[in-house]
């Protein structure tokens, strides 16, 4: 025989499952990152003592302003994300939330993954020197070390090729590239010297300005993201490759010709 209820003790126990799951979303890991403004560091200077950029078999200038390529950091592959936490870096500006697998490649180990981000550096710093002695038409015989502690992944590429431009050639007329300036920037680089997007971009911005940058070089696809919490006083400069990106930096040194704007 079933009893019947009262409506507030029907409305009571149909809540209650809701509770529940509601309960569980709050506290159960989800497959989200949390990710804010990380490190950068000049190409151009060094890093844990020694030289980002080695150059040998060519003369080597010495360079005024930097060049700071920049890093977002994010929570662990392992780390336990709750509901609470993705609310909370939902709103703010100086957070974002992001889909694990877009930070971490899925289906490893934090050793594996650590090991996978470290690879994909060494191509990119590999990537990066062709691009340069490529867009230089320098020979085989000059051979080109980058060294950087910490930081993985593909995304300096273009800050390291360049590093390297304006090591070995400045602004092509005895200048710097950077105008002694404080450039800063993101974005891979591919062997012909074309500049892909990387993500996070708004929060590189943020770390761009903290340490000083007034401009900031970014892959042309992510010109709305880096606009979207742009740090006062940080110009950006929109890039596909890296002769554009010199172009650009060149133009600004001498302070006439086309510089782009996002």
């Amino acid at each position: 025989m079933l009893s019947r209820l009262t409506r507030p003790k029907a409305v009571a126990v149909c809540a209650l499952p809701v509770v529940a799951l509601l309960a569980t979303a709050v506290f159960a890991p989800l497959p989200f990152s949390l990710a804010q403004p990380g490190l950068t560091a000049n190409v151009l200077g060094e890093n844990k003592g020694d030289p980002v950029i080695t150059i040998t078999g060519a003369p080597s200038r010495d360079t005024r302003g930097q060049l700071r390529m920049t890093t977002i950091e994010a929570t662990g592959p392992d780390a336990k994300v709750s509901l609470g936490d993705v609310l909370s870096g939902w709103f703010a500006t100086d957070k974002a939330v992001m889909p694990r697998d877009s930070v971490y490649p899925s289906g490893g180990s934090v050793k594996e993954i650590e090991q996978h981000n470290a690879n994909e550096m060494k191509k990119s710093q590999d990537t990066a020197t062709e691009a340069a002695l490529g867009y230089l038409h320098e020979k085989g015989d000059v051979k080109v070390t980058l060294k950087l502690a910490d930081v993985g992944g593909p995304s300096a590429g273009l800050l390291f090729s360049l590093g390297i431009v304006d090591k070995l050639d400045g602004d092509g007329s005895g200048g710097d590239l950077t105008g002694g300036r404080v450039v800063a920037g993101t974005g891979t680089i591919d062997a012909d010297g074309k500049v892909g997007a990387v993500g996070g971009v708004a929060l590189k911005t943020q770390a761009a300005r903290r340490d000083g940058a007034t401009v900031f070089l970014v892959p042309k696809a992510e010109c709305s993201d880096a606009k979207s919490e742009l740090p006062k006083g940080l110009r950006l400069i929109p890039v596909t490759s890296l002769q554009g990106a010199v172009e650009s930096l060149v133009s600004l040194e001498k302070g006439r010709g086309s510089i782009p704007s996002c």
